[in-house]
């Protein structure tokens, strides 16, 4: 095949795939119907000089090219449907620089998000993002989708972490924007762009990272209410009261009943109350004075309306089982149908509602959890995946939940991004006038629409 002969000539034959259908390099780990690949080739570039060669080439030829990190994505944002050379990051995974003494890391795109984590740890900082899959997800794929996780309440998104970075560009070029220095207001921010941008305007090969010193301690705190009423004016009491946790989570009724048995007990047997119809994560963080104080704050804030409040002094523990739901809410059925939205905190209850109400006009059980303190919600179904009756339902829940969302100016993506799945959307959601901005930008960055087409089209 032509383009295996020319990629092999740019690096190595060892280094350029055919895929298979069934390659995990033609999917993403959605699991969704119709987000199956059909890459032409898979190109495994070592250095930023090899992706730029690899992006001339198919500039000049005119094929179109696919960004790829861990394949962890869930909006087919990585997956190649229309043929094309999928560029995989994997083997970009050298860290370029470390200096601890100025909080800082410079990994290139295919070092995964445990291990920056991991490296900031032994180095006594910390970098908070912590989307899910960190041992396969890459830190360049979390840069294109400005991904987010529960610490990004206090944190921020990936996209805060981020003080400059390499890419190349089209028609093949490598780019390094941004830089270490703290403060740059000149010009227009280059890097903020390429930031959440999947793969449409640049590939990323490098990332620059500010840290932030570890916290000396985090409490974690598990509170049970009675009802979904009662959970969301809880959440909004917190940002009431001033208080500042670093993770503010949310299970709903059914949720918090799938993932009952194997919760971890706070101590004494503690268990789930059977009451319970909403549960909130709360971890709060810093010294251990700032810590007990917000403890202290946050246990009397809760106190006169939490059915329990078990307080988890081995924090690993309860991340471990929060980590555990998805795959507990998958078993239940053999599948799961979610869409990952935001509401603002004040509309977050109106929303939970809307959103079971649509569930259950279409004949499929929801639930729901997230990240509460920013109003992001993976609203999910359950589905039987050889039922294509309840799978043809199940994306009719997603389009009227997204429908809903818009309606209550919302967003349609929190910390997942656009992708295929979400394509269209943004028209919805933005004002005619940004949406063309939005494609013009495209336009300036890709003029012949070969970087990630038909991912995050307003239109």
């Amino acid at each position: 095949m032509a383009i295996h002969a020319e990629l092999s000539r740019l690096l190595g034959s060892e280094h350029v795939h055919e895929p298979s259908p069934g390659s995990p390099y033609n999917r993403d780990a959605s699991g969704r119907r119709g987000v199956v690949g059909e890459a032409d080739a898979v190109a495994l570039p070592r250095s930023a000089p090899e992706v730029a060669a690899v992006v001339a080439w198919c500039y000049e030829h005119d094929v179109p090219i696919v960004p790829r990190g861990g394949g962890t994505g869930l909006v087919g944002g990585a997956v190649a449907r229309d043929g094309g050379v999928v560029i995989s990051l994997e083997r970009l995974h050298a860290v370029r620089e470390l200096e601890p003494a100025l909080w800082r890391m410079f990994p290139e795109a295919g070092v995964t998000t445990r291990h920056v984590q991991r490296i900031a740890r032994e180095n006594g900082l910390m970098f908070a993002p912590d989307p899910g899959g960190a041992e396969q997800s890459q830190i360049g794929g979390n840069v294109a989708t400005n991904a987010g996780g529960p610490h990004a309440l206090k944190y921020g998104v990936t996209g805060a972490w981020v003080s400059g970075m390499e890419a190349v560009l089209a028609p093949g070029e490598v780019v390094d924007v941004g830089g270490w220095i703290r403060k740059d207001v000149a010009g227009y921010d280059i890097k903020d762009l390429l930031i959440g941008s999947e793969g449409t305007l640049g590939v990323i090969t490098a990332v620059r990272l500010r840290l932030l010193p570890a916290p000396e301690t985090a409490l974690a705190l598990m509170v049970f209410l009675p009802d979904r009423a009662c959970g969301c004016e809880a959440i909004a009491n917190v940002f009431a009261a001033g208080a500042q946790p670093s993770v503010l989570d949310f299970l709903d009724a059914t949720t918090l009943a799938l993932a009952a048995r194997s919760y971890p007990a706070a101590g004494d047997g503690e268990a789930v109350p059977a009451t319970a119809g909403f549960a909130l994560l709360v971890e709060v963080d810093g010294s251990r004075a700032q810590a007990e104080a917000q403890r202290a704050e946050l246990l009397e804030l809760f106190a006169a309306d939490a059915i329990a409040v078990h307080e988890h002094r081995d924090a690993g523990a309860l991340w471990r089982w929060r980590d555990g739901i998805n795959p507990v809410v998958t078993a239940v059925r053999g599948a799961k149908v979610s869409g990952d939205v935001v509401l603002g905190v004040e509309r977050l209850h109106e929303g939970l509602e809307g959103f079971e109400e649509i569930a259950q006009r279409h004949g499929l059980k929801p639930c729901a959890w997230g990240h509460g303190g920013e109003g992001n919600v993976h609203a999910t179904v359950l589905v039987d995946p050889e039922d294509e009756h309840e799978l043809d339902a199940a994306e009719r829940v997603m389009d009227d939940l997204f429908t809903l969302v818009t309606e209550l100016r919302g967003s349609v993506a929190g910390e997942h991004g656009v992708g295929l799945l979400k394509g269209g959307w943004l028209a919805r959601q933005w004002d005619a006038q940004a949406v063309e901005m939005h494609e013009r930008i495209k336009r300036a960055f890709d003029p012949k629409g070969l970087l990630n087409p038909g991912k995050t089209l307003a239109r």
